[in-house]
């Protein structure tokens, strides 16, 4: 089976058994490669493994006759043209679910990290300010529990259900919105409550963003978004930085309406020192954590999305039909 890797060279061996590995032909081209390079390496290929922000185009699709699968070696598949891979009858297939407990986790750390004020009290500290913040809490009383907390899940796929096992478990109060209602007995299992997104946005006391960037939801987390939330509330995005208006976010927090955000993906990545969110006023930067969008790529969820893709290697082999596709062939 010739394999065309669109991505960093050693990635996929690192996280494969070496007899599985060895027994494919497989040629690297970097992420960012043109089309016509893309097909110079990979003219005789039957799949086309691609990293989750790499692209795949009609031109690539075209140009590569013996293509029979394309697959993300991760969730995302933007990048990929999935009408014209459809039209020529080939599949395209991600690693659904493989970080969905790792990012449930980035989540629900940023959750807790603006509730105990992680980052105000790591400076308190080494400013020797201990005492004084701590005091301070204690005569004021408003350090809040995650048991404490409405929680609203806006999107309810994979991540989102594990975040509403995790804070139910701790227990908190766990509401969602999605545009396809889960059943009763999913509600059920997950501890959760299904309201409309204004419910969602007027009720949550952290809202954590569990949606895909589409034409509707980009930008969507606007000034509107934020004039609805509960005063005081914060913002949890582990999705994409791209949902998020960052102007909007710095002007609800600067202006005290929400309480702070945690981020684990900017808009405008990679980000960059020119990047607005750097840019805003140090009492914005002191309600904010932010991480560098790592909540998917612990070692766990690269073995179990390699998995899933060299099965569906496998499948393809055998001329059977792989899982996860997401182009409805």
């Amino acid at each position: 089976m010739k394999i065309l890797a669109i991505e960093k060279e050693g990635r996929l061996q690192e996280k494969t058994d070496p007899k599985v590995y060895e027994a494919h032909d497989i040629t690297y081209v970097p992420v960012g490669s043109s089309d016509d390079d893309i097909i110079a390496a990979g003219k005789d290929a039957q799949v086309i493994i691609v990293d989750a922000m790499g692209k795949v185009s009609a031109k690539v699709i075209e140009g590569i006759p013996g293509l029979k699968m394309i697959h993300s070696d991760g969730v995302g598949f933007q990048g990929v043209d999935t009408a014209a891979a459809k039209e020529k009858g080939i599949y395209v297939c991600n690693c659904k679910g493989m970080n969905a407990s790792a990012v449930a986790e980035q989540a629900l750390m940023l959750m807790l990290g603006l509730l105990r004020n992680v980052v105000g009290c790591n400076s308190g500290v080494y400013a020797g300010k201990q005492i004084q913040i701590k005091e301070n809490y204690m005569l004021k009383g408003n350090l809040r529990e995650l048991a404490d907390c409405t929680i609203g899940l806006y999107g309810f796929g994979d991540i989102a259900k594990y975040v509403a096992k995790f804070a139910t478990c701790m227990g908190a109060n766990v509401i969602y919105y999605d545009c396809f209602r889960a059943s009763g007995d999913v509600e059920k299992f997950y501890g959760v409550n299904y309201v409309s997104l204004d419910e969602l946005i007027a009720k949550a006391d952290i809202l954590s963003v569990h949606v895909p960037v589409t034409p509707e939801t980009a930008g969507s987390i606007n000034a509107d978004f934020f004039a609805k939330m509960k005063e005081g509330a914060m913002l949890i995005n582990t999705a994409r930085g791209e949902l998020v208006d960052t102007e909007a976010l710095i002007e609800a927090i600067k202006s005290g309406h929400i309480a702070g955000a945690g981020l684990d993906t900017i808009a405008g990545e990679p980000v960059g020192l020119d990047n607005p969110l750097l840019k805003a006023p140090e009492e914005v930067r002191d309600k904010m954590i932010v991480s560098c969008h790592i909540g998917g790529i612990t070692n766990s969820s690269f073995v179990r999305g390699f998995g899933m893709l060299w099965d569906d290697i496998a499948c393809i082999e055998r001329g059977e039909r792989p899982g996860n596709i997401v182009n409805k062939l």
